[in-house]
């Protein structure tokens, strides 16, 4: 197993990215030095502005590299400090924090939702007291798929949508389909808040960023604005990529779409997530976290994946894949000129993250190439034991 001559939190950032010597050879190191060729090779020919990956092996970086601007036409590159916006990678720190709580005792996954928001209300009465807070993090609340994401990409106020709820039809009962959601998973978000009488950000600052050293992440808009080294996001044309603003509508969802981080922040949480904190991210949380839930077989039909997925199910906060016979914990993200992927293997201890400044899909087919290269080799390594 490959171990990086020093621990991670003591070495500097060019030992990161540019020391190699005394390492142990690695049985990924092909299949990172390639991925490193694709991923630049990829990135070019689609004309992506800007993007970083970096590989995991157990507690320590294999690869990590960048490619182009933080802008297109720009002069400043991305570095490994640049931060992104995450979208929906967002959602496992969310998952990650409510779960502490959880094991704390300031609330159950079996509360009802409208203990804490008892001014929520479907068009069913009934529904609208079954949905619980494990509901919410495991996206199985029943509500019809992205309600009203399309009125906050209108950039309306949260406040004003919520109400909208009450008229709204569950499509089954909860716990019983999948039912992906940004506006109600965030409904964690005032829960927390309640009981725990901090705000949303600050907990997950103190409670997962300081500890893992995630220097440069942070939740909410004027956060990621006042960064200096920002990637700004780009949107796909037919004339090509075209810069845009940030939009303030999905950092109204902060558990759903509000963090912001680096490549090296996210090293740090593969790391983690690996089980290599577990002062931060327990051995319990861990298990729970990735303990598959409801069902979502429409991630079987993804483009580029679908040839490698035996099944999919939603845990707290992380996909939980059948990845050709391995168990893969995935999260991507998508927001208005940004795009983003993060994947682990517990049990092979390899994790693998990439951060776009432009929409495309090409992030998807880079993913799905690398963990069937994993996955090739382990079966290769396995049938020669």
């Amino acid at each position: 197993m490959f171990r990086s001559p020093v621990p991670l939190i003591t070495l500097t950032l060019f030992s990161l990215l540019f020391s190699t010597s005394g390492e142990a050879k690695s049985q990924y190191q092909g299949i990172s030095d390639d991925f490193k060729t694709l991923f630049h090779s990829k990135l070019k020919k689609n004309k992506v502005p800007g993007g970083a990956f970096v590989i995991i092996e157990d507690d320590a970086i294999l690869k990590l590299s960048t490619y182009g601007k933080r802008e297109k036409g720009g002069k400043l590159n991305v570095n490994a400090n640049t931060v992104f916006r995450l979208a929906s990678v967002s959602k496992t720190f969310a998952g990650s924090l409510a779960t502490m709580l959880v094991h704390e005792n300031r609330f159950n996954w079996d509360d009802p939702l409208t203990q804490y928001m008892p001014d929520f209300s479907l068009a069913d009465p009934v529904a609208s007291k079954q949905i619980n807070l494990g509901h919410l993090i495991g996206q199985s609340t029943g509500l019809m798929p992205n309600s009203y994401d399309n009125i906050l990409n209108a950039n309306r106020k949260l406040e004003k949508i919520i109400p909208k709820f009450a008229k709204l039809e569950p499509m089954c009962s909860p716990g019983k389909c999948y039912s992906y959601q940004n506006i109600a998973f965030s409904f964690i978000q005032p829960v927390i808040e309640q009981q725990t009488g901090s705000d949303y950000a600050d907990l997950v600052t103190d409670r997962i960023f300081t500890p893992l050293k995630m220097t440069s992440a942070s939740v909410g808009m004027d956060k990621f604005l006042s960064s200096d080294n920002r990637a700004k996001p780009h949107v796909k044309t037919r004339s090509g990529f075209r810069k845009v603003k940030v939009k303030p509508n999905y950092y109204q969802v902060e558990p759903a779409a509000g963090v912001n981080a680096s490549i090296l922040d996210i090293s740090k949480w593969l790391i983690a997530n690996l089980g290599n904190n577990p002062d931060v991210l327990s051995p319990r949380l861990l298990t729970e976290i990735k303990t598959p839930g409801v069902r979502t077989s429409k991630e079987l039909r993804r483009r580029a994946w679908k040839k490698y997925l035996n099944d999919a199910h939603y845990g707290k906060g992380w996909r939980v894949y059948d990845f050709e016979g391995e168990e893969l914990v995935y999260h991507a993200g998508w927001v208005a000129g940004y795009v983003a992927e993060v994947a682990y293997s517990p049990r092979l201890k390899v994790g693998m993250a990439m951060l776009l400044n432009g929409e495309s899909r090409v992030i998807g087919e880079l993913g799905a190439s690398f963990w069937h290269s994993v996955m090739k080799q382990q079966a290769t390594l396995t049938a020669k034991k």
